[in-house]
């Protein structure tokens, strides 16, 4: 059978992209066009929350949450909803106009987790050790997320990883739903990755067979 996978990873979409405050834009119209032309079941759904909105939110910013399932395979990307320079909105300033450009950039995310246009975002998920990117250098990537810990003096990340560490003890199931989330380093975690992480490690805990 076929790797669908490589048949959309070998577009070119180049020439459907535009530049943005320094980062690569494709065209969500274009990317699902294109999927839909290979794989016309192919599908995708906002996931709303309890109260049927189409972004979640934690009181303070919010972000959305979107899977896309080709050849039956749904692959699900949360994107924070951010203002044009690429900083969260606060919630009291956050319009459906703000909702609904981070719906369509989080839907071609997800279909760049299926292939197409993959490669525009390779600079997101540098090595562990890369030390290329300063702190100042890195976008907003979601909630700012104060973790309490008895040694302040470590950075945000480090005290919520081992907060995970500390709850889950299987440290590659942990690095599997990290990257799962959208985490690629463990340098990346903020405070809505830490929670989309132990929720899932939590649902999978409470669905194992007994």
């Amino acid at each position: 059978m076929d790797n669908y996978f490589n048949t959309l990873n070998t577009i070119n979409v180049n020439g459907k992209t535009e530049q943005k405050n320094g980062l690569t834009y494709l065209s969500w119209a274009w990317a699902w066009a294109e999927v839909k032309k290979l794989y016309p079941d192919a599908t995708y759904t906002i996931y709303e929350n309890s109260n049927g909105w189409f972004y979640h939110t934690d009181g303070k910013t919010c972000w959305v949450k979107t899977g896309v399932t080709v050849n039956g395979i749904e692959h699900i990307e949360y994107l924070p909803v951010m203002d044009f320079k690429n900083k969260s909105i606060p919630l009291n300033a956050v319009t459906s106009f703000d909702v609904n450009k981070a719906i369509q950039r989080s839907l071609t995310k997800a279909v760049a987790r299926h292939g197409l246009g993959l490669y525009i975002y390779a600079g997101e998920d540098l090595p562990e050790d890369s030390s290329d990117t300063t702190e100042a250098q890195k976008p907003d990537t979601g909630i700012n997320y104060v973790a309490e810990s008895a040694n302040s003096e470590k950075p945000e990340w480090l005290v919520l990883w081992e907060k995970l560490k500390e709850e889950f003890t299987d440290e590659e199931k942990l690095k599997s739903t990290l990257k799962s989330c959208g985490c690629q380093r463990t340098k990346d975690i903020n405070g809505l990755v830490y929670h989309m992480v132990r929720k899932a490690l939590k649902d999978d805990r409470e669905n194992a067979p007994a």
